[in-house]
């Protein structure tokens, strides 16, 4: 999805995904008009990013959170209507085409499990209690969970808005050594200013993904935080588009042959991901003490508070 992405920087699948199960949003043109698209580049869209049409995602994923609602006590007339069906007996009908079961069938003395009420989906995208999506590995090659995708999508949006507060810096205060002989890692060089750092912070990734795209060494660029504002707009949609296939390809075990080393090292992929994002935290929390140093209001950079506001 990120090669198409005018925004980069986005969740581009996961706004299509909004569009596709919005309450008003019943038919094709409905759920593309909320995206800004024409249905048939949407439909287009959807089915490469989630690997399923758009209308089939949506009545199967309704399809389950009726399921949820029926073992939570719902009614057959409730349900039906919720997920979209103008009639129960056609409800009653997809339901038992899905589920090899009459909606109506009692709950009672059934185990009940975060996934019982799942459809089989290739893309692992489900419905989860109460209004959210899971997208969960249904593959059993071993692709990330839920936290470990929400973990790298915090690291990007919580780096592109340290680079919106430095803005407000002046060059001195942004350059100033604030923590001499720092070095996070002993290759990294000198990392004593909120410049250095979110630097770093940019130049992690494009230095990772050259590795793993097989390109040569890429060349620093500016480190002003404009200038570093627009570097990350570049390489976040390209680092979310690599990890994003090495899940599609459950490669987390692949060796990546680094010829970026001298000499040239060999690493796993899934220790690479875990090393960006260990470090990436460390350099931010880093950034927002030296930010509040230098007189900035910042926020504590908590996932808990960045996925609350997102989910608002």
């Amino acid at each position: 999805m990120a090669d198409d992405d005018p925004l980069p920087g986005r969740d581009r699948l996961r706004e299509l995904l909004d569009a596709v199960l919005d309450e008003d949003n019943r038919t094709l043109p409905d759920m593309a008009g909320d995206a800004y698209a024409s249905p048939w580049y949407f439909a287009r869209q959807v089915s490469r990013g989630a690997g399923e049409p758009p209308v089939a995602l949506r009545r199967r994923v309704l399809l389950e959170r009726a399921a949820w609602q029926l073992r939570e006590g719902s009614s057959v007339t409730d349900a039906a209507f919720a997920a979209g069906y103008e009639s129960v007996e056609g409800f009653a009908r997809a339901f038992g085409r899905a589920y090899g079961r009459s909606p109506g069938t009692p709950d009672a003395g059934r185990p009940r499990t975060r996934d019982e009420h799942w459809l089989p989906a290739r893309n692992g995208i489900h419905f989860h209690p109460p209004t959210s999506l899971w997208v969960a590995d249904d593959s059993g090659r071993g692709s990330p969970d839920e936290v470990t995708a929400m973990l790298v999508h915090h690291d990007i949006e919580d780096t592109r808005a340290l680079f919106e507060v430095a803005k407000a810096l002046a060059d001195e205060e942004y350059r100033r050594a604030r923590l001499p002989g720092l070095s996070v890692l002993p290759w990294s060089g000198a990392e004593e200013s909120i410049a250095a750092l979110l630097g770093t912070l940019v130049w992690t990734k494009e230095v990772w993904l050259a590795s793993i795209e097989g390109a040569g060494q890429p060349a620093r660029g500016a480190d002003d935080p404009a200038a570093l504002l627009a570097r990350h707009d570049a390489v976040a949609p390209r680092w979310l588009a690599a990890v994003r296939d090495i899940a599609r390809r459950g490669a987390w075990g692949d060796r990546l042959v680094d010829a970026l080393c001298e000499p040239p090292e060999t690493f796993v992929l899934g220790s690479v991901v875990a090393h960006v994002l260990t470090f990436s935290a460390h350099r931010r929390l880093l950034v927002r003490h030296l930010l509040r140093d230098a007189g900035l209001a910042v926020d504590s950079g908590d996932p808990i508070d960045w996925l609350t506001r997102r989910d608002r």
